[in-house]
């Protein structure tokens, strides 16, 4: 997909932005590690005008607080992916043949099905890495959407 035609860029929370671990306190609050190189990935993209939002089932307000860091919308603890993508284009008039979604697990492959370009983390369920139309050479949370970041760069 070239960078002219991606409206939308969505990424999963656990497994892409992280390594899909997570780190649970004795007293029952839960950590993730993020990648910052991801951050600038993202920077990158917004540079080229590329809105990009996070969409996770994950009900953990890390994901709200990761994405307010990021500057980034965030549509957390959705239980389903797909249905949850088509409002959010059908409200914000974007074609889903013009979005790119980076996903990494089954919970994703229907809201992967329905868009133009998909992506997953070299990490990814088996199922995922057959249907992903690029797969990075980067682990879930070791730098996937800088990867990206310069795939759609160098692509143009």
């Amino acid at each position: 997909m070239r960078q002219e035609q991606i409206e939308l860029i969505v990424y999963d929370f656990d497994g892409v932005m992280t390594d899909n671990k997570v780190i649970v306190f004795e007293n029952g609050i839960e950590a993730v590690i993020a990648n910052r190189s991801d951050g600038l990935g993202i920077s990158m993209l917004k540079d080229l005008g590329i809105l990009q939002i996070i969409l996770s089932t994950e009900t953990n307000d890390v994901v709200a607080a990761r994405a307010k860091k990021l500057k980034l919308e965030s549509i957390y603890g959705c239980k389903n992916k797909k249905t949850k993508l088509l409002e959010y284009c059908k409200d914000k008039n974007i074609d889903l043949n013009n979005v790119l979604y980076v996903g990494n697990d089954i919970n994703d492959l229907e809201a992967m099905e329905a868009v133009g370009f998909s992506v997953a983390p070299a990490d990814s369920h088996k199922e995922i890495l057959k249907f992903a139309d690029f797969v990075t050479n980067a682990e879930g949370g070791q730098g996937v959407i800088r990867e990206l970041a310069d795939f759609i760069i160098d692509e143009n």
